[in-house]
């Protein structure tokens, strides 16, 4: 008899999100069964903390959490890894008898992702656009890859200040710039990140212009749906590397489920039966 294991997404604007999937898939090679449930608040017409506290109390074995929610799941959870304590976020929560754990599978799966396309080579200065808990997490894994000059741009100025000294702290040295204008950190940039929801399915438009990016060496997206965003089309323009959304997905993703199961995961054999996601989206 096969084990049923019961997951879910706490997120807003997930009606595409590929995780019900991914863990669906992971959970066959294993010879399990996996529900994995979208839970929005404002569907549920409920709000993150009561859906959250509903979710605990529910049989679920752990939750994944994304935007707008990663920073507020950390207040609610035991984090052991002071690494995960200091990128203050977190998108992977398992529910036990001592209370909810939290990680962040976003860190070690940007590394995965970066590496993955461009090998050893070091990130540059860096323009990161979005400081809120899918961009800490890049910040700190880029900290990790080598990085030594990172602008920070989000229109909440305090919190990409916050972001440059929580960062400084890790890594003494760091050069940090920080704004609200990501057009105006651009100049000298050899990486572009987006880790803000604009570019996304129902948030159409870039972060950046295309102009703003030339000279630029690499671009990453953190969005996923759809994969070529326009972000990424205009950085593939301009001759630059691009790494897309769906690789941090996958990373993440196989990250997460042996945190929530323990079991393994033959990534190439997830990778091939969840499709290329690319040219899926090139072809619609």
């Amino acid at each position: 008899m096969t084990e049923t294991i019961r997951l879910g997404l706490i997120g807003d604007n997930i009606g595409k999100s590929l995780s019900p999937r991914l863990h669906g898939l992971a959970a066959a090679q294993n010879g399990h069964e996996v529900v994995y449930d979208r839970l929005m608040p404002a569907e549920r017409g409920t709000d993150f903390d009561t859906l959250f506290d509903a979710v605990a109390a529910s049989g679920y074995r752990g939750v994944n959490v994304t935007y707008p929610y990663k920073e507020r799941a950390a207040a609610r959870v035991r984090i052991d890894d002071p690494l995960v304590r200091a990128i203050g976020a977190v998108n992977t929560v398992l529910f036990e008898e001592s209370g909810a754990r939290g990680f962040n599978t976003d860190y070690s799966g940007f590394i995965a992702a970066y590496r993955r396309v461009r090998g050893k080579a070091r990130p540059g200065q860096v323009l990161l656009i979005g400081a809120g808990g899918v961009g800490r997490a890049i910040a700190f894994a880029l900290v990790a890859l080598g990085l030594s000059d990172i602008r920070i741009a989000d229109r909440d100025r305090q919190r990409a200040e916050a972001l440059a000294d929580a960062l400084q702290a890790v890594r003494p040295g760091l050069a940090a710039q920080t704004g609200d204008d990501a057009a105006a950190l651009a100049a000298g940039a050899a990486g572009f990140v987006n880790g803000t929801p604009v570019g996304m399915v129902g948030h159409d438009g870039t972060p950046l212009a295309r102009a703003a990016m030339r000279g630029g060496e690499w671009a990453f997206d953190a969005v996923y749906t759809p994969v070529e965003t326009q972000f990424l089309k205009d950085a593939a323009a301009e001759g630059m590397q691009v790494i897309s959304g769906y690789e941090l997905f996958v990373g993440q993703g196989v990250d997460a489920w042996r945190l929530f199961t323990g079991l393994p995961v033959d990534e190439d054999r997830l990778r091939a039966a969840l499709g290329d996601a690319s040219q899926s989206e090139r072809q619609k």
